[in-house]
């Protein structure tokens, strides 16, 4: 197995956190759920969000079991299209 080929780096299913950075707001965290809900179950306990100092942005983290490589490429694509998006960890 190539541990350089990044799809050798996980081990599925697995547990896997995605963090998104965007404007404060309901229409952002909601956004970033429907995104990850598109591929995968996000259950209801699995959506963190939590405010900047200033409250302008909020971080978002959904915790979510992923199958297969795909869909961890599928979800990032999704969630790079949400309107107010600043950053993906």
């Amino acid at each position: 197995m190539d541990k350089t080929d990044p799809q050798n780096l996980l081990e599925f299913p697995c547990h896997y956190q995605f963090k998104a950075m965007g404007i404060a707001g309901d229409y952002f965290k909601d956004a970033i759920v429907a995104a990850v809900d598109k591929h995968v179950a996000v259950p209801q306990d699995a959506v963190r969000c939590r405010p900047s100092g200033k409250g302008t942005y909020q971080a978002v983290s959904v915790l979510v079991t992923l199958y297969n490589y795909g869909q961890l490429t599928d979800i990032y694509a999704a969630m790079r299209q949400v309107v107010g998006l600043k950053m993906l960890l």
